[in-house]
């Protein structure tokens, strides 16, 4: 019968790896035994560095091991409940708890002294015995994840994956209701709407199109669920502008899209220059611009007021 983790791949990778842990735990208990000191292994961190440190309270204890708060305060629980260790308050700071080793604590701590050299170096025997370094791999793989966790990684495939579905149409005239829809929807949520917003919006044929600008829209599974304009300023300048996402499509990288496509544009039709009115109200929508290239600059006054900082990205 094929293993289930052979079977079911690296998508189980953390299920195997606390599998292994369970297996070491449980082989750490036999060994406890075996010598006659009776600990639980997962209070082995807790138990080793009070060992060697005495006098720490919950918060150094989880930082010096990285475990949780909450992981720590359960171990330093049932390690008081079995008369391991003794807690008292910090004479500086009557809001600090102290933990440290009790007598008995200290007689297992002795026992241990024996343990520890006998279990280092099967350890050892143990990495000689594999084909790669686990030791230097487990180091390589809690790096690689503290730059970037796995829930974001699974994040950055998801919207990878659901981007795959999203196509950047140009506008046609069965458009305007849904550019108009979208731009007022997230205009009236966070500020107010403008002249300027009406000219565009209302006539985007007169003042976006006619002036050699273009629109395009974004597709999700057939359904329009984004648009930008990218208005013409001069010969070799164009703006990025009424960029909008519905609420019930963000997240799948829309928005790069949409952005993605007036700069290919641009640079397609030999632009110089692009350039966006913004507000620092919309943290997302600066950190994508920044993400496209573009710089903050100090641009010609703005016909919007809510417009307070603006960008451009120099095409070379």
């Amino acid at each position: 019968m094929q293993d289930f983790y052979e079977e079911v791949g690296k998508l189980a990778l953390g299920s195997r790896l606390r599998r292994l842990s369970e297996n070491m735990l449980s082989q750490a208990k036999e060994i406890y035994k075996d010598y006659g000191v009776t600990l639980e292994p997962r209070w082995f961190p807790v138990f080793y560095l009070l060992s060697h440190e005495s006098g720490l309270t919950i918060t150094e204890l989880a930082v010096k091991i990285n475990h949780s708060h909450a992981s720590v305060s359960q171990i330093v629980k049932e390690m008081k409940n079995r008369g391991l260790i003794t807690i008292s308050k910090d004479q500086m700071d009557g809001r600090k708890s102290i933990i440290a080793l009790s007598e008995e604590g200290k007689s297992k701590s002795d026992q241990m002294r024996q343990v520890y050299p006998d279990v280092s170096k099967a350890v050892e025997n143990l990495l000689r015995d594999t084909n790669h370094d686990v030791w230097e791999g487990i180091n390589e793989l809690e790096y690689t994840l503290a730059r970037k966790s796995l829930y974001d990684r699974v994040k950055e495939v998801r919207k990878e994956r659901e981007a795959e579905s999203v196509e950047i149409i140009d506008y046609a005239p069965e458009h305007r209701a849904m550019f108009k829809e979208l731009n007022y929807q997230w205009i009236n949520k966070y500020f107010k709407v403008e002249e300027a917003d009406v000219r565009s919006l209302e006539y985007p044929e007169e003042d976006i199109l006619k002036k050699g600008g273009r629109i395009f829209m974004a597709s999700y599974d057939g359904t329009v669920v984004g648009t930008v304009a990218m208005k013409k300023l001069s010969e070799d300048t164009y703006e990025l502008a009424k960029m909008a996402v519905a609420e019930e499509a963000r997240g799948r990288n829309i928005g790069w899209l949409l952005g993605k496509k007036v700069v290919d544009e641009a640079k397609a039709v030999g632009a110089k220059r692009v350039y966006i009115e913004s507000n620092t109200k919309l943290k997302p929508a600066i950190n994508l611009y920044h993400k496209l290239g573009f710089k903050k600059v100090k641009g010609p006054h703005s016909p919007y007021e809510r417009c307070n900082i603006q960008l451009a990205l120099e095409i070379v």
